[in-house]
C-alpha cells in the first residue's frame, strides 16, 4: 500500500517528524518497505504563465519566452521545452531558487539571450521521474503562488508492506487510526454525510449470487460534466499513492478507494439497461474488459449484469475485479451510474490470476472489506463528484442480504490474562484509549473489558487478538526482557526411534542439502502433480499461488530443484523433513468435515545431474533408481530395518512407469522411490532424470529398543553359491527366502556377481552369492553347512523358481 504522508497528516493530527512516522509504522507492524521524498520546500519556485514564446535567434530548439510570474513586469526565460507554448501555467525556478540536488539559479545567457530563470519540469523539482517537458499546472493554478504551498510540498510517497490480516490498511483511513493509537493523535471524521437526492432517477439493483455478493449499493447521478478536469490536489494524491490520473470520474473512484479502502466503479447508464443482477458467472461466457481485452469466464466468477438481450443476460462487470468496456465511462458521458459492492474473499481470491489479471480491486477483495463501506463510499464520491462535475443525483439505492453480511462480536479481554500474556501491568486507562484509537467500541466489565471492533476488523476474534493490539501499540520495546524461570524439563529422545537429527545428518552425509519450503502450495501444482485429491484450502492465503495446505513434499522439493537448475547449477540434491497435510473425511449423515486436516511427517529427496561430484577417479555417469535406492535405504539401516526394507514395482501417477517402485517396511507401506514421470518433467519444464523418494517418518524411523548381545565365540563359515533365476524374481525375494529358510543361522548374504549372457536362456540371470553362517553355542562341522545349504537350495527352488548351475 503506497500514499502520500500529507494525505495522512491531513486524515490524522499528529505532531511526530517524518522521521519519527516512519519508524513507528513499522514499529506497529506496517512495515515500511520505502520512502520516496517528493519535492522539497523548493524556495524561489514560483506558479507562472508563459504569455508569449518566439524563436531563439541562434538555436533552432530553444524560445525566449515572456513569463508573467506574478510581478509587475513579465520575465524574460530561454526555454527548450518541447511543451512550452503561450498560455501555459508552469513552475518558474526564479533567480536566486535552490533546487533538489543543490542547484542554484542564476542569471545567464544562453546561446547570447539572458536568461532570467528557469522553466521546470517534475523531474527537476524532484516531484517525479518524468524529463519530457515542463510540468503543466492546472489552468486556475494562482500565478506567482509559491509551488510548494499550491502542491502541498515537502512530501514523501511511503509504501508499506501488509500481513493479509491487515487489509483494513488498504485505505489511508484504515492506517490513520493506527498511526492515532500509536502517536496519540486524533482521526478527523470523514465528510461523507448523506447527499440529498434531486431527483428520482434509480437503477433498479438485484443480488443473485448469494453469500458471495450480499450488498450492493449505487446512486445514478445525472447531467454530469464527464470533461471536467480533475483537482490538482486530488491529482497529486493518486501520483504520489502510485496510481495515474486518467480522467475525473475515474479518478474520483480510485481516490475514495485509496482513503477509504471499499473499490468502486462507474458505469456510463446510458449504456446499461435495466435491472442490474449481480450474479454468477456463466459457462464459457465472454465479457469484453476495461483494458480492451476479452475475457471467457465460468461459473467461478461473479459478474454485475444489465438486461440487454434479457434479464441479467450481459456482463457489463467483472465482480470485485474490473469494469466491463462497453459500459464506461467517457468524455461523452452525461449521465452516470456509481457501484460500490461487498464481495466474499472466497468468491474472488485466484480469478484475477486465471484471467492473467491483478487490479487494486481484487487485491483488496481478496482480503476483505468493510461490509458497511459501501453506502459511505457511494455518499462520498458523489459529494466530490458534485462538486468538480456537478449533476443531479437520485437515492441511494442499497440492496443487502443483511443474513449474509459479517457482523462483528464482542469480544472479552481480561486484565489477569492480559498481565500475563504480556508480562507487564498495562495501567487499565492506557488500554481504553488504545483500543477506542483504533475505533473499536470498549465497554468495562468486571475482569477486564468487553471489546467490539469495527466491521473493517475481519482480525478480531479472540481474546489473543486484543492482547496482540495492545502489544504493539504499547510498544513491543516496552515489553520487559526476562530469562524463562522455573523448571524446565529436558526431554530426552525416545530409543524407539531414530532421532530426526540423525536422520538430516545421513543426508547432509550423503551430499544432500536440506531445503524448507512452505506449507502452502498452489492447487494447479498439485493438480499436476495428481496430488490434490484431499488437499485443504485455506481461508485466508497470502496469494492464489499458495492457497492450499501441501499434500506432498516433493511439489515443493522439486520447485526448488527447478529454480536451482535455472541459475546454472547441473548437480542437485535436495531433502526436505516436514508435514503433509489431507482433510479429513465428511462425518457420517451430517455433511461436515473433521475439525482439523490430518498431518503427516515425512521426509522426501530428490536429486539429478551427475551421481558423483566433478572428479577423475571413475567415470562420470547420470544419478538413477539405484543410486536413490540406496539412499533411501542408509536411512533404514539407521533403524535396523535394512533387512525387513523391500521396494515393490508399482503404477505411481507422478513416477516413471517401469522406474518406479513403493517401499515397503514389512507390512508397512512408507512411500514411493523412482524417477518422475516424463509426462510431468515437460509440464515442469525439466530437463534430464530427475529421481525422488517419498516416505511416512514415523514408521520409518521406528526401531527396536537396543540391546547388548554378547558375540559368538565361533567362527563363520562361507558357502558360495551360483543360480540361475528368472529376470522377474527380485534381488529382496531371494534374500527373504533364504533368511526364511536359515533362520538365525544366516548372519549375511553377499551378491557379489550377476551375468546374463551366452550360456543363459533369455529372461534369466545368474547371481553368484556367499552366505554367512554361524552358530552362536557350537562350531558348525561340514556336516552342518551342507545341511543349510541343502535346505537354502530347496527353499529356492521351490519359492523362486531357482535352479542351481552346474
Amino acid at each position: 500500500m503506497k500514499f502520500s504522508e500529507n494525505w495522512l497528516r491531513d486524515i490524522v493530527a499528529i505532531d511526530a517528524t517524518h522521521e519519527a512516522l516512519v519508524e513507528r509504522l513499522s514499529a506497529i507492524g506496517l512495515e515500511v518497505e520505502s520512502v520516496e521524498p517528493i519535492g522539497g520546500p523548493l524556495p524561489g519556485v514560483v506558479v507562472a504563465r508563459i504569455v508569449s514564446c518566439a524563436k531563439h535567434p541562434e538555436a533552432d530548439r530553444l524560445q525566449v519566452c515572456s513569463v508573467d510570474a506574478g510581478g509587475s513586469e513579465p520575465l524574460r526565460i530561454v526555454c527548450g521545452a518541447p511543451n512550452a507554448r503561450p498560455g501555459l501555467l508552469a513552475p518558474l525556478a526564479t533567480v536566486g531558487a535552490s533546487l533538489p540536488g543543490g542547484m542554484q539559479i542564476k542569471a545567464a545567457k544562453l546561446r547570447g539571450v539572458e536568461s532570467q530563470g528557469m522553466l521546470c519540469s517534475a523531474k527537476e523539482l524532484g516531484i517525479d521521474a518524468d524529463a519530457s517537458g515542463l510540468l503543466e499546472l492546472p489552468a486556475d493554478a494562482p500565478v506567482g503562488m509559491a509551488l510548494s504551498a499550491y502542491l502541498g510540498l515537502p512530501d514523501a510517497s511511503i509504501e508499506i508492506k501488509l500481513t493479509p490480516n491487515r487489509a483494513d490498511c488498504f485505505g489511508v483511513r484504515g492506517i490513520a487510526h493506527d498511526v492515532a493509537a500509536a502517536l496519540q493523535g486524533e482521526v478527523k471524521p470523514l465528510a461523507a454525510d448523506a447527499v440529498a437526492a434531486r431527483s428520482d432517477a434509480v437503477m433498479a439493483v438485484e443480488l443473485d449470487a448469494g453469500a458471495d455478493a450480499p450488498r450492493f449499493a449505487g446512486r445514478v447521478i445525472e447531467g454530469v460534466d464527464a470533461r471536467a478536469a480533475t483537482p490538482s490536489w486530488m491529482v497529486e494524491r493518486l501520483r504520489r499513492s502510485g496510481v495515474r490520473p486518467i480522467r475525473f470520474l475515474v479518478d474520483v473512484t480510485q481516490y475514495v478507494m485509496l482513503e477509504l479502502g471499499q473499490p468502486m466503479h462507474a458505469y456510463d447508464l446510458d449504456a446499461l439497461h435495466a435491472p442490474v443482477v449481480v450474479r454468477h458467472g456463466r459457462a464459457d461466457e465472454a465479457i469484453k474488459l476495461l483494458d480492451g481485452r476479452d475475457a471467457r469466464i465460468d461459473e467461478q466468477f461473479l459478474v454485475v449484469a444489465d438486461s440487454l438481450g434479457g434479464h441479467g443476460a450481459r456482463a457489463v462487470a467483472l465482480g470485485g475485479i474490473m469494469g466491463g468496456h462497453d459500459t464506461r465511462v467517457a468524455e461523452a458521458t452525461v449521465n452516470i451510474f456509481l457501484e460500490a459492492a461487498h464481495f466474499a474473499p472466497a468468491a474472488i481470491v485466484g480469478r484475477s490470476r486465471r484471467l492473467g489479471l491483478h487490479t487494486d480491486a481484487g487485491h483488496r477483495f481478496e482480503r476483505g472489506v468493510d461490509p458497511d463501506l459501501p453506502p459511505t463510499a457511494i455518499e462520498y464520491a458523489t459529494r466530490l463528484i458534485l462538486e468538480v462535475a456537478g449533476g443531479t443525483p437520485g437515492p441511494l439505492v442499497d440492496a443487502q442480504r443483511a443474513h449474509r453480511l459479517p457482523a462483528p462480536a464482542a469480544v472479552r479481554l481480561r486484565r489477569a490474562r492480559l498481565a500475563r500474556v504480556l508480562g507487564l501491568q498495562v495501567p487499565d486507562a492506557q488500554v481504553e484509549r488504545i483500543l477506542r484509537a483504533l475505533d473499536m467500541t470498549v465497554e468495562t466489565v468486571a475482569d477486564g473489558w468487553s471489546v467490539t471492533p469495527p466491521s473493517r476488523r475481519f482480525d478480531i476474534a479472540i481474546e489473543e487478538d486484543l492482547i496482540e493490539e495492545i502489544a504493539r501499540i504499547h510498544g513491543y520495546d516496552a515489553i520487559p526482557v526476562a530469562m524463562p524461570s522455573g523448571e524446565i524439563r529436558v526431554a530426552a529422545n525416545s530409543e524407539g526411534c531414530v532421532a530426526e537429527a540423525d536422520l538430516r545428518r545421513q543426508l547432509a552425509a550423503r551430499e544432500y542439502r536440506e531445503a524448507i519450503n512452505f506449507a502452502f502450495v498452489d492447487a494447479a501444482l498439485l493438480a499436476a502433480w495428481s496430488q490434490d485429491a484431499g488437499a485443504v484450502p485455506l481461508a485466508n492465503p497470502l496469494s492464489a499461488e499458495l492457497a492450499v495446505m501441501r499434500t506432498s513434499l516433493l511439489p515443493g522439493l522439486v520447485q526448488a530443484l527447478a529454480r536451482n537448475r535455472a541459475r546454472q547449477q547441473a548437480r542437485v540434491r535436495l531433502f526436505e523433513i516436514g508435514r503433509v497435510f489431507e482433510g479429513g473425511e465428511r462425518g457420517a449423515g451430517n455433511g461436515e468435515r473433521a475439525p482439523a486436516p490430518r498431518e503427516t511427517q515425512r521426509v522426501a529427496a530428490v536429486a539429478c545431474g551427475s551421481a558423483a561430484a566433478e572428479q577423475w577417479g571413475e567415470p562420470a555417469r547420470a544419478v538413477d533408481f539405484h543410486d536413490i535406492k540406496g539412499d533411501l535405504e542408509s536411512l533404514a539401516a539407521l533403524a535396523g530395518a535394512g533387512a525387513s526394507l523391500r521396494c515393490v514395482a508399482a503404477d505411481v501417477p507422478w513416477l516413471h512407469p517401469g522406474r518406479s517402485a513403493e517401499v515397503w517396511k514389512g507390512e508397512i507401506r512408507l512411500g514411493h522411490v523412482g524417477h518422475l514421470h516424463p509426462r510431468l518433467l515437460k509440464a515442469l519444464d525439466l530437463d534430464g532424470e530427475v529421481v525422488v523418494f517419498e516416505l511416512d517418518l514415523e514408521p520409518l524411523s521406528a526401531r527396536a529398543i537396543p540391546s547388548a548381545q554378547a558375540l559368538s565365540r565361533f567362527p563363520l563359515v562361507r558357502r558360495d553359491l551360483a543360480l540361475v533365476v528368472p529376470d522377474a524374481v527380485a534381488w529382496a525375494a531371494l534374500e527373504t527366502c533364504l533368511r526364511q529358510a536359515l533362520g538365525e543361522l544366516l548372519q549375511e548374504v553377499r551378491l557379489f556377481d550377476v551375468y546374463r549372457g551366452k550360456g543363459l536362456d533369455p529372461g534369466t540371470r545368474s547371481v553368484a552369492m556367499g552366505l554367512i553362517l554361524q552358530d552362536v553355542s557350537r562350531t558348525l562341522t561340514d556336516r552342518d553347512v551342507d545341511g543349510a545349504v541343502a535346505l537354502a537350495v530347496a527353499a529356492l527352488e521351490r519359492d523362486c523358481k531357482a535352479v542351481l548351475r552346474g
